[in-house]
């Protein structure tokens, strides 16, 4: 399958440089990086399938309340 994607001029020359010490095309950089993409979202996907929210209160439970440093303040 072809694709058309648009990349800023930098990307494509910070990308050129790092397929050219890789010795693989631009074309096949992007689409390592694209399955590299997926296949982490599918991993993350499946870990968060696995959790609970019944599990995470329950852990969250045991942090102790504390306001947060000055640096931290949303304020």
């Amino acid at each position: 399958m072809n694709l058309t994607i648009n990349v800023s001029d930098e990307l494509y020359r910070r990308a050129a440089e790092v397929a050219a010490v890789e010795k693989v095309s631009v074309e096949d950089l992007f689409a390592s990086a694209f399955e590299d993409r997926v296949l982490e979202f599918e991993r993350l996907k499946e870990k968060a399938a696995k959790g609970s929210y019944e599990k995470f209160f329950r852990v969250m439970s045991k942090v102790p309340r504390s306001k947060p440093d000055e640096h931290d303040r949303l304020e």
